[in-house]
């Protein structure tokens, strides 16, 4: 499992496994978001595998499926307080951990200033640095 911190309250995640669940709960995490669609890919665990990995292992589940390379203001609308009410920490997965990434800095983008998303998620191995144009208008939202 390939966890990335992004700060105290999230990380984000490639695909996990039903198997990966139980170590997310034992590394302390309190809450697991999909940001995956079920079946996007061949092969890809059941969300619905996951979800019950999750519960047995105490954790909340949020299943918030947004399509890649598609994330709509909607999205955001719907991630930001789904993120600031989770029980934390937060680990967040999709197919490469980039649209969780997306979503957190678009939510983000709302209450800090650019510059920190951009250095947190470039700390985390994501370059975000094209999503300015889309983070100023998320500050506008404030």
């Amino acid at each position: 499992m390939d966890i990335r911190k992004i700060d105290d309250t999230i990380s984000v995640a490639p695909q996990i496994s039903v198997d990966d669940v139980a170590e997310a709960a034992r590394l302390g995490f309190r809450t697991l978001v999909a940001n995956r669609p079920d079946q996007e890919e061949f092969g890809q665990p059941p969300m619905a595998d996951i979800e019950a990995a999750a519960r047995d292992a105490g954790l909340e589940w949020v299943y918030m499926p947004v399509e890649s390379g598609h994330i709509t203001d909607q999205d955001v609308d719907q991630f930001a307080p789904m993120i600031r009410d989770a029980e934390k920490p937060v680990l967040a997965f999709c197919r490469s951990g980039t649209r969780c990434t997306v979503l957190w800095a678009l939510s983000a983008a709302r209450e800090t200033s650019a510059q920190e998303i951009f250095t947190k998620a470039r700390n985390a191995g994501y370059d975000i640095s094209g999503l300015a144009p889309r983070m100023a208008q998320q500050a506008s939202n404030k």
